[in-house]
Parts: structure tokens; sequence; C-alpha cells
């Protein structure tokens, strides 16, 4: 099924080389025709990696493999394969994942147990190993520095456009980078990360630390995004740091001082990455961005947030442009948090339509109208009963959602 670029997408970013990555990619034949459908990165010896694993109870078999790997801390190499999810797969998905990394170590000259592995697409197919296993000598041949633009649109299944971001930071005097890529359009309430989502840098850092820093951006970025409230079996982020770049050394317990903007770099580019997910959810014509403040905690206020993000009747009222506010009032309630309703206040572009617990007096829909009619809506709720606020991001729901996941398999 041919899907129409999302109106809400972004162009993809210039994403310079990262000093020690190589990238390549092939066409497969995994599932799809006329397309890459397979990504390979190499890295150098001493590279260091921390990940985010899906917590769904049904995971594919390379979420096991890389969920074996990541104790060691330390990689040599990807590989993604778009098409086939390898997910309840039994032994013939196990199998995949240990041929393939050894395919990989074998072109590469590393150890199996350095090879991480993705997958994304259909769930319950045999992944057809041969083919993903021919490819491999072929992608190590071709491995070159430049290639994040043909990597990101490589890993794509339903997606309608490539997902990149890339930032710069300081470590000490010295400036280091991170890039990364991501995709995901459906099945996404990422309980720990996006569908696929990988980043690395050319900084030096510990693996134990890398961990740390991975886990406080995903929580703020993509634990906080959602598009239909189901939680993926492939969910997988991963962060490789090549330390190809000399800058002061890193201990596993820095100074905060010496690793907060590279933090921030990291979390930024998550932050970016999940934005455009939730900009390219399967049929979605509004990003719809939900603050919430006022909350007992700021645990509360994300699941509140969550909440009315996953509502179908506010996703839907905001696809009709119908400035329905009793459903987000609806929405916080079933939430389970604390919530009282003659202390909650909701707006919708700026605009307060109810205060502690009724209508505003003389509101005005017209333009709330005119706000939801655009591509980006703010929804605001206000709980008056504490100082926890987070905010969380979603898109609309249309029927090109139905058609799309009504035909995925056909």
């Amino acid at each position: 099924m041919a899907l129409a670029v999302s109106p809400l997408a972004l162009p993809l970013p210039e994403l310079p080389p990262i000093e020690g990555v190589r990238l390549a990619t092939a066409a497969a034949g995994i599932r799809y025709r006329g397309r890459d459908d397979m990504l390979l990165m190499a890295f150098p010896p001493g590279t260091t990696v921390a990940g985010m694993l899906t917590r769904n109870r049904c995971p594919g078999a390379p979420v096991d493999w890389c969920r074996a790997l990541l104790p060691r801390g330390r990689a040599r190499a990807l590989v993604v394969a778009a098409g086939n999810a390898n997910v309840f797969t039994g032994r013939a998905g196990q199998e995949a994942c240990a041929a393939t990394a050894s395919a990989a170590a074998q072109a590469l000259g590393c150890h199996p147990r350095e090879v991480f592995l993705a997958s994304t697409g259909v769930i319950g197919e045999k992944p057809p190993v041969e083919k993903i296993c021919a490819a491999i000598p072929g992608l190590a041949a071709a491995l070159q520095p430049e290639g994040w633009a043909a990597a990101a649109r490589a890993i794509m299944t339903t997606d309608t456009f490539p997902k990149a971001a890339t930032r710069t930071a300081r470590i000490g005097e010295v400036e280091v980078r991170v890039s990364g890529i991501a995709k995901g359009s459906g099945m996404i309430a990422p309980d720990m990360a996006t569908m696929l989502c990988f980043l690395a840098t050319d900084a030096k850092l510990p693996a134990a630390l890398l961990q740390r820093i991975l886990k406080a951006g995903v929580d703020r970025s993509f634990h906080c995004i959602t598009v239909d409230s189901d939680t993926s079996t492939s969910d997988t982020v991963l962060l490789f740091a090549t330390g190809a770049t000399r800058h002061p050394r890193i201990g596993p317990n820095p100074p905060r001082a010496l690793i907060r903007d590279f933090a921030r770099a990291v979390e930024e580019v998550l932050t970016e990455l999940a934005l455009m997910v939730a900009r390219d959810g399967e049929g979605a014509q509004k990003l719809i961005r939900i603050d919430v403040t006022g909350a007992v905690s700021a645990r509360s206020a994300r699941r509140i947030g969550l909440a009315i993000a996953n509502s179908p009747l506010v996703k839907t009222a905001i696809a009709g442009e119908d400035a329905n506010w009793g459903r987000i009032v609806m929405a916080v309630g079933k939430s389970g948090e604390p919530a009282e309703r003659d202390r909650l206040s909701v707006a919708v572009g700026g605009i307060w339509m109810a205060r502690e617990g009724e209508l505003v007096p003389g509101y005005d829909e017209a333009p709330v109208r005119a706000h939801i009619q655009g591509r980006e809506v703010t929804i605001t709720v206000d709980l008056g009963l504490g100082r926890g606020r987070a905010t969380v991001w979603t898109c609309d729901l249309t029927h090109a959602y139905i058609d799309i996941n009504g035909s995925y398999r056909s």
C-alpha cells in the first residue's frame, strides 16, 4: 500500500559523519521491492553501547539478543532488517539472530556477541535468514562514513518520511557530535523508546554512564509520546560511543558539569526524533501537544497526559475539528490519578474553556475551533492539586489509520 507523505513531515537534516562510524544499506528483498531494507553500521574497537528495550512481554528475538549483549557494554556492529519483525518465531527466530550475528562478525572481524540486531515489520513470519545473511558481505564491502540519510530510509516500514537529528556538544573544550535515526509510525506507545532508534557519538564514555544518560533522555522524550497506545514487540533504542574524539577523560561518575552539555545534546536528539514519530503517526493530520500542570507529582502528570493522548474520543474530536472539551475532562477522570472535578481547568490553544469545574463565563468557541483547524494543537490541563507537570505528544486519529492497519499484510 503506497502511503502519502504525512502533512506533518519535516525535511531530513544533513548529518555529517560521526568519526568511527561507517554505514551501508542494501536491498535484500526481505519484504519490500525496489528499496533498501537492510542497514549495517560498523564501529571501531573500544566502542561502548547503551540501550533501552521494550517491556512488551512478547518481545522479538532481536530484542532478546540485544538484552543479553548490553551488560557487556561493547559493540562493533549493528544489523537492522526492515519488513520482518522476527517476533513470535520460536527457535527459528533465535537461530536467525545467531546466523546474522555470525555473518556480520565474520565480515567485520569481530565476535558475534559484539553485533547488535534489530528487526521491524510483520509479526509471526519466519525471517528470511538466507536473504539477510547473503546481503551482509556486500554491506560490509560498501561501508563508508557517509550514509546517514540512506540509513534512515532503509529502516522504514509504514513511515512516510525518514527521521534523523543531530546535535553538537562540548566536553571540556572539545566539541563532540551526537546523531540519530529512528523509525516508527504505528504501534507506538513506547514503554522504553520507539520502535527503532539508533544514536551514535564520537565521545568516549563508559557504558554505565552512557546508559544513565540514555535512560534520562528517553524518559523525557520517547516515554512522552503515543500514537495508538500499543507498545511494540520490537522497541529498541541503542546509543553507540566510538571514543574517536579526544576530550577530557570521563570516568563512571564524573562531575555533572563535565557531561551536562553532552546529556543535553542526547536528550535533544531523542526528543526531536520522538516528535517526528508522533508527526508520522499512521494517518495523522495533526500533532497534539498536551501540557499537564498542577498534578500531585510529575509521574501523575505524565499518566494523566498519556490518558488524554491515548483517548480515541479526544483524538477523533481533534481529527474532526470539534472543540469538545468534555472528552478531555473524561480522559483526566479515567486516568486513575488524583483529580478533583471542581479544581480542574482546561484550555485549548491557550484559551481557557473550563476553570475550576465549570465552563468559563462568556466562553467563545470560535477561536478554539480556529486553533484546532491548524496542523498543531495544544491542550493544557491544570489539576490545581500540586506542582507536578509533564508534557506529552500524540496525533489525531483518522480513518486512514484503519485503512493502513487493515491492509498492513496485504
